[in-house]
């Protein structure tokens, strides 16, 4: 009987290149996505605090099975969405910010898919005004943190115990 594991998840290396390509197709390079990297001291705390963020999750489910989360802080969801919907200074209600932090995760969570073993599907993007929450089935084998204009970004990978 031949027993076999699934890859525990995608290099962070590949997770960086994909978050900034994907950045920078909905942004653009005028201000730049800029790592993020926590001292010693840091590791391991929360990139900010949960009533200041809105944050999406999707899974895969297939060849490999994982979940791919995105936190962004309450001031980069809002310009996020200004810039994705070419809004200058209209008021945004969070049904617009929800579509496009779930916009940025699916398409983040897409990228990362297609890396993996398939086949595999992809889900609806679960989006919420706090922070997204994964199975306690799930360890974190990928996290990129990074700032924009100053705020907060972090992009979790997410998969099975092995």
């Amino acid at each position: 009987m031949t027993v076999t594991t699934q890859p525990s998840g995608p290099e962070l290396a590949d997770v960086h290149a994909i978050v900034e390509q994907v950045w920078s197709s909905f942004l653009g390079d005028e201000e730049p996505l800029l790592p993020r990297y926590a001292d010693a001291a840091e590791e391991g705390t929360p990139a900010f605090p949960a009533e200041h963020v809105w944050s999406a999750a999707v899974s895969v489910h297939g060849g490999w099975t994982g979940t791919v989360t995105v936190e962004l802080s309450s001031s980069v969801a809002q310009s996020l969405t200004r810039l994705m919907l070419a809004m200058e200074d209209e008021p945004l209600d969070d049904a617009e910010v929800a579509d496009a932090v779930g916009e940025l995760v699916n398409m983040i969570g897409g990228n990362i898919k297609s890396l993996m073993p398939g086949p595999s599907a992809l889900t609806l993007p679960v989006v919420a005004a706090g922070r997204a929450a994964h199975s306690s089935e799930l360890a974190e084998v990928a996290r990129f943190d990074a700032m924009w204009n100053g705020e907060p970004v972090r992009i979790s990978v997410h998969a099975p115990q092995s």
